[in-house]
């Protein structure tokens, strides 16, 4: 796809806008439709958009697989550590009313800050997750085809060498 010069100008204007999109998913999905699952998936598709546009080599340029695997583990060290925090601020594991006293229990709660705050990291997390894993899968199943492509082409090759 290298040599379709109008997909790759388009896809370079629309990948900002589609994980945009998939941030906003993520951030509003409390209030609303969406949350960390689905906004992940489409933070993935504008990633993954990139990578078939302009190819695997570039896309590991862009977003390298220890980057990947770095976000998948981060995504779920924030999910679990908001679940820890709310257990050390004496409420149950994401207990998000506990939060609105982050790091001052003198603090005055403000109306829903606690839960605002609290599942905003979740959907966060969880994005982060999706997305690195939807990623991740994508370089995998690739990889196992490249492997695969390139044991069909040397038993080609081979095959036709003992013809001759």
């Amino acid at each position: 796809m290298l040599d379709q010069v109008a997909l790759r100008v388009i896809a370079k204007q629309t990948i900002p806008f589609i994980i945009l999109f998939g941030l906003y998913v993520i951030t509003h999905g409390e209030l609303g439709p969406g949350g960390g699952f689905q906004g992940g998936v489409i933070v993935a598709a504008g990633v993954l958009l990139y990578f078939l546009v302009f190819g695997k080599e570039a896309g590991h340029r862009v977003l390298p697989p220890k980057v990947t695997s770095f976000f998948a583990a981060g995504g779920a060290l924030l999910y679990a550590g908001t679940g820890v925090a709310s257990l050390f601020m004496n409420g149950r594991f994401l207990d998000y009313a506990v939060l609105w006293q982050w790091g001052d229990s003198t603090k005055q709660p403000y109306l829903g800050y606690g839960e605002v705050l609290g599942m905003t990291l979740v959907e966060y997390g969880v994005g982060m997750t999706v997305a690195s894993v939807m990623i991740t899968i994508f370089n995998m199943i690739t990889e196992t085809l490249d492997g695969e492509m390139a044991e069909d082409c040397m038993k080609e090759s081979n095959h036709h060498q003992d013809l001759d």
